[in-house]
């Protein structure tokens, strides 16, 4: 590992956004809104599957208050993607902003702009909707038969890039790779193992829902304030959606009170531009609760199954992976989403017989989207819990069997180059790895030694210790792209300008400090202003782990560029060469020491000779996505008259590379854990025989809060990945993918028993817990 010291990377120092939340100062969109803007409120769909045959909304126009209504009668037919990704989008075009068919309970049907919410909800009622109901589709296996009805068959529907589509038969998309000779390695493994797992839809959960607001600037141009975390794709996408040139659109993004992969799509924005441009008004537009679980995105439910082979020495044979992927409604993300089962899940142990298969499938529910851990979640709870039941079947210690086979510095996989997002991956060899540190540190905190065989436990409260290991991922190489623009001011400040989104994980903090180390200045003197289509360069927003690593070093070369600048002053200033300067504490040094400050420096540049403004900008793109490797461990106590779980501790440690920000780092990785914690255990969507959500409220949609939190210890193990800034990899969504196969593999050391699915609710661990007995 390569040693820096470092000044202002790697230190916490405190969010420079903080105090204005802390002091409750307007920073959200909703603390935007104008006293005379007007509010919006959707007509949802009842039915899940269903051609609208006649629509009226006359009553609605001429009711108190109302300004606009728009339905599929009076509004641009322009077919496009609702996902926030990179153009052109690895996603089908499925999507009218209104259309004559309705695909799940929660689709659009009208929307009402009024005076009041009030009075927009009374307009609601007053539309007239006829409908010819068609037999819905719940369920993959119904919507892969060869007589199921066609979710999408509109003419206009289609993929911008060339992969497999088939919307006849209900199919989203298909991807797959192969890697030596899996069947046969399989065929003469000393075990094998088939088996298969689901996993469930899920909702992100933010405090804040989706929310925009859009005017009409002085010049005619929408201005669209919106929680969002991909301001630039929001404004292609309007622009699309809306018919009009992208120069007509200015997207700006305030503080985001949530997101975690939810708001990586475009949702509102397109119904509040058309409305502010037809009415002239400021119009918002916020979902209830209940709106955000019905008909904003969701984890994809996902069937894995999973074909391992193992030799008795514990030499990992073959690895194979089926997974159908349920997109619902809307095929957005369903094909990178899957294709991140393989790619960030099955490279983490060397093995060389590989297969992967995967299809994604319409379905007439809610609407899968980009949700923190991006289909690794979902494949690591299969791959994990099959991990430990093969180092079991050999008798070796599952710890033991990862240490065994896991990946390391140097080595490459052939799931790389196969798998990328939308198109093949990209040759990669681990140019940073501290897994092997991860898993002894962190068995160590959990006492890994007191571990016992579930055969010798008894009585109704039984402990267990289960563990896993993963991998993620840090940008989307070679396709994604971010900027920054660094300029000085008189006093030695500098203005960064970015387009990368903080939506809250404090990556205006985490870009500032990295700019600041470059520039040798300190945190204090870095004024940051971010997304904001018209002011600041071109990011792609946050997604695929990829603020820091990729955004980051746009920020750090952007710096570098202008301390050249600084010590190019300078020299003039000092009569010295340039390469003879030192830069440190906002301040140039010569050899002899003399100084110039950098209020000095730059007021000489704006006033006093070839004066110019110290300014300057830089683009990155990466071309590998080094992995963050995490090994996560708990110990549990299980209840074996109820089935109920009480978590005794859990420890996460995580190589991230350099954590720019240890505290935030530190905060990642906690919530994430948590996020996790909740996934694997309480949360699920529960639906009634028509495919309407039943329980869409915090009241029966369980999510744990800080009261339900265990005993948890993060321990950050320092790597240095030489092509991040200052080394630094990803943090934010590796950690999520942990609790799942951690909890269940402490279910089987506390009581033998394997879930196939989750969440682990007391019923169903019960129930395994009788079939066992039984």
């Amino acid at each position: 590992m390569k040693k820096e010291t470092f000044s202002v990377v790697n230190h916490s120092v405190l969010k420079i956004d903080g105090l204005q939340l802390a002091l409750g100062r307007k920073s959200y969109v909703a603390d935007l809104k104008p006293s005379d803007a007007l509010y919006v409120k959707m007509l949802w769909s009842p039915h899940a599957h269903a051609e609208i045959t006649s629509i009226d909304i006359r009553k609605a126009e001429t009711m108190p208050g109302v300004r606009c209504v728009l339905c599929h009668t009076n509004t641009p037919r322009n077919i496009h993607c609702t996902a926030g990704q990179g153009f052109p989008e690895p996603s089908p075009y499925d999507t009218f902003m209104f259309d004559k068919k309705v695909r799940y309970v929660g689709d659009r049907v009208a929307a009402v702009a009024a005076e009041t919410p009030e009075q927009a909800e009374e307009a609601l009622k007053t539309i007239e909707v006829t409908y010819n109901l068609l037999e819905p589709v719940f369920t993959v296996d119904r919507a892969l038969e060869p007589d199921a009805p066609i979710i999408h068959d509109e003419p206009e529907a289609h993929i911008p890039i060339p992969v497999p589509y088939e919307p006849e038969h209900n199919i989203v998309a298909k991807v797959g790779m192969e890697a030596g000779e899996f069947d046969q390695a399989l065929a003469q493994a000393d075990y094998s193992f088939d088996y298969t797992y689901e996993t469930p839809y899920a909702q992100h959960c933010p405090i804040e829902t989706y929310i925009s607001m859009a005017h009409i600037d002085a010049r005619g141009r929408v201005v669209v304030e919106t929680s969002t975390q991909v301001p630039f794709h929001a404004r292609r996408i309007i622009a699309r959606t809306l018919g009009i040139p992208v120069r007509q659109i200015r997207v700006i993004k305030p503080r985001i009170g949530g997101g975690f992969g939810s708001k990586q799509e475009m949702l509102l924005e397109d119904v509040v531009a058309l409305m502010a441009l037809r009415t002239g008004r400021h119009v918002i537009w916020q979902l209830t609760r209940a709106e955000n679980f019905r008909t904003g995105r969701t984890r994809h439910p996902i069937r894995l199954r999973i074909r391992t082979g193992v030799q008795k020495d514990g030499t990992l044979s073959a690895l194979g992976m089926d997974a159908i992927n349920n997109t619902g409604a809307y095929g957005g993300h369903g094909l990178t989403v899957v294709s991140c089962c393989g790619s960030k899940v099955l490279p983490l142990y060397r093995c060389d017989n590989i297969h992967f298969d995967a299809r994604v499938v319409y379905t007439n529910l809610p609407v899968g989207g980009a949700y923190r851990g991006f289909g690794a979640t979902q494949a690591f709870f299969a791959v994990e819990t099959q991990i430990d039941e093969m180092a079991e079947a050999i008798g070796m210690d599952p710890l033991v069997f990862r240490q065994k086979n896991h990946i390391r510095t140097g080595d490459g996989s052939p799931v790389f180059q196969a798998l990328g997002e939308g198109k093949e991956g990209t040759p990669m060899t681990i140019g940073s790895c501290a897994l092997d540190q991860c898993i002894l540190q962190g068995a160590a905190a959990i006492g890994w030694e007191r571990r016992t065989p579930h055969t010798e436990k008894t009585g109704r409260y039984r402990t267990g210790i289960g563990m896993c290991c993963l991998m993620q991922g840090s940008s989307v190489p070679e396709i994604d792209m971010g900027a920054a623009a660094i300029k000085m001011n008189d006093d030695g400040s500098f203005n960064l300008t970015i387009g990368a989104t903080d939506l809250g994980t404090g990556s205006d903090t985490v870009l500032g400090q990295i700019a600041a180390e470059a520039l040798r200045t300190t945190i204090d003197q870095m004024i940051v202003y971010s997304s904001d289509t018209d002011l600041t360069p071109f990011d792609v927003g946050a997604y695929a782990s990829s603020t820091t690593y990729l955004s980051g070093e746009a920020v750090r070369k952007a710096a570098v560029k202008v301390l050249n600048q600084i010590l190019g002053v300078a020299a003039e200033m000092l009569e010295v060469p340039a390469e003879s300067l030192e830069a440190r504490e906002s301040t140039v040094f010569s050899a002899d020491g003399r100084q110039a400050t950098y209020s000095e420096i730059c007021l000489y540049a704006l006033y006093q000779k070839n004066q110019f403004q110290i300014m300057d900008s830089a683009s990155h793109i990466t071309h590998k996505s080094p992995p963050p490797f995490a090994a996560h461990f708990v110990e549990l106590e299980l209840d074996t008259f109820t089935g109920c779980i009480k978590l005794l501790q859990y420890v996460a440690t995580v190589d991230c590379g350099t954590a720019i920000n240890p505290k935030l780092a530190e905060g990642q990785t906690e919530g994430g854990v948590m996020n996790g914690l909740s996934y694997a255990l309480t949360e699920q969507y529960l639906f009634d025989s028509r495919g309407k959500m039943t329980n869409a409220s915090f009241h029966n949609y369980h999510i744990w809060s800080m009261r339900d939190k265990p005993i948890l210890k993060t321990i950050l193990v320092p790597s240095y990945e030489e092509t991040g800034p200052f080394g630094a990899k990803s943090v934010s969504e590796i950690c999520i993918n942990g609790p799942a196969p951690a909890i269940n593999n402490a279910l089987y050391n506390a009581a033998g028993i394997r879930l196939r699915e989750f969440p682990f609710t007391p019923e169903r661990v019960w129930n395994e817990l009788q079939k066992k007995q039984a």
